[in-house]
């Protein structure tokens, strides 16, 4: 109740929640990383699979808050058991990979069932490191889940259009799973860099990668092809900026993100621009 005072307070609505972090560590290869990311009553004593199944018991208490609070969507990741091995050498058997969708089903049905009976959806973010990391990987979940009705994606468009992922078409593709949007912008090189698409062992905006998030407006994201295709799939959720932007101030980021969003963005028509040309 204080949350929901607090919102009212400052005359704001709150959308959804995000449980990231919690979420990796339901799927992940548990090691040392995790401890600097968990609360310390979900690492424990840090033995994998007790790690996992704390997170997974947190995540439906995720979805129980989120009840209280009048909100219908969780927001987060998943984790993956497979993620180490993409473009993996030696090769391995292609039942290694299903093994790993199998895995996240078993251990996410059993949350999203229990999201279904609070009326909760979650939303993973397609992202690299998680089980769904693009198209295809997503047409993977979904089908492992056996299109469980609780589970769709938070759309961000950073995270696959410098992968050469189609980020405009993943929205057609995923019209009926598209629980929530982030508003994120990422530049790529139209030239070779020093690092390639995996981003190296340097940190964020470092001036020789292929690719750095950019505030909203300022990277290569063509949100005016996003807007209409949300608009098109009937989207009613929000906009919710996350800015990330190394070269930057916040404080300004923020402001132009935000002015920048509400300008692109409009309703849908309700008729085809030619309609008053009909005698009908």
């Amino acid at each position: 109740e204080g949350i929901k005072q607090l919102l009212a307070k400052h005359d704001l609505q709150l959308k959804t929640i995000s449980s990231h972090l919690i979420g990796q560590a339901v799927c992940d290869q548990i090691d040392e990383r995790h401890k600097g990311i968990l609360p310390d009553y979900i690492w424990g004593d840090g033995d994998p699979e007790g790690v996992r199944q704390r997170a997974a018991e947190e995540l439906i208490l995720t979805a129980k808050a989120a009840k209280k609070l009048g909100v219908n969507t969780v927001v987060g990741f998943t984790g993956s058991p497979i993620w180490h091995l993409l473009y993996a050498f030696p090769p391995f058997p292609e039942s290694t990979i299903e093994e790993g969708y199998n895995d996240f089903a078993s251990r996410f049905i059993p949350i999203l069932d229990e999201y279904q009976k609070l009326g909760v959806r979650f939303a993973l973010e397609v992202h690299p490191t998680e089980i769904a990391f693009d198209t295809l990987s997503a047409r993977k979940a979904l089908e492992a889940l056996d299109h469980h009705p609780a589970f769709g994606f938070n759309y961000d468009p950073s995270h696959l259009g410098y992968q050469g992922v189609d980020y405009v078409d993943f929205i057609y593709e995923f019209s009926d799973r598209i629980f929530h949007v982030h508003m994120k912008d990422v530049y790529w090189s139209d030239t070779p860099k020093q690092v390639g698409v995996f981003g190296g062992h340097i940190p964020f905006g470092d001036p020789r990668r292929f690719w750095n998030f950019r505030s909203v407006g300022r990277g290569k994201i063509n949100f005016e092809e996003i807007i209409r295709a949300l608009n098109t799939i009937g989207y009613q959720g929000p906009l919710s900026i996350e800015w990330e932007d190394s070269a930057m101030n916040r404080d300004q980021g923020a402001r132009e993100s935000c002015e920048f969003t509400k300008r692109i963005d409009f309703e849908i028509s309700t008729h085809a621009f030619d309609a008053f040309f009909s005698k009908d």
